[in-house]
């Protein structure tokens, strides 16, 4: 209850800044990405994960990851991609080589200044979310999307 509350209050606030005419300066693609990023926050938090990083980006290189959560011992790393209407191709497919590549350097830089002597377990998710006008928001996860390297994809 406590993390619905929580979305409900964010909602409502961006309701009001929006009714007074404080809309963000965002491009509407980014604006978009943000709200898919944020359902699928909350959505990981109502299945218990423990989200530790939102955006989080080694500062000197290109990329950022979505989301980093933990579900007991295994680090997630999230890749979120979000949608306002349903095209021929889901919205996962955007996941390409390039998007897991950067991922696993992105990850292999955060586990590295974790202060843990050993590395984690670490899992590759993709959370997919529609933000379709006039419809409830729909989010499919899909965990275990890819592995550390190209030939886990496809076995």
């Amino acid at each position: 209850m406590w993390i619905a509350g929580q979305e409900r209050g964010l909602a409502a606030l961006s309701w009001m800044a929006r009714r007074r005419g404080r809309t963000s300066t965002l491009p509407a693609h980014l604006v978009t990405g943000i709200a898919g990023e944020e359902a699928a926050y909350f959505y990981l938090r109502r299945k218990g994960y423990i989200v530790v990083a939102r955006r989080w980006s080694p500062g000197h290189q290109p990329g950022d990851i979505d989301l980093i959560a933990w579900q007991g011992q295994l680090l997630c790393i999230v890749e979120v991609k979000t949608r306002t209407a349903r095209d021929f191709a889901p919205a996962e497919i955007a996941v390409d080589d390039h998007k897991r590549t950067m991922l696993r350097r992105l990850a292999r830089q955060y586990v590295r200044q974790l202060p843990q002597a050993t590395a984690p377990q670490v899992r590759f998710d993709v959370i997919s979310v529609y933000l379709e006008p006039g419809q409830k928001k729909e989010l499919v996860h899909f965990e275990a999307a890819f592995g550390w390297s190209e030939r886990e994809d496809y076995e």
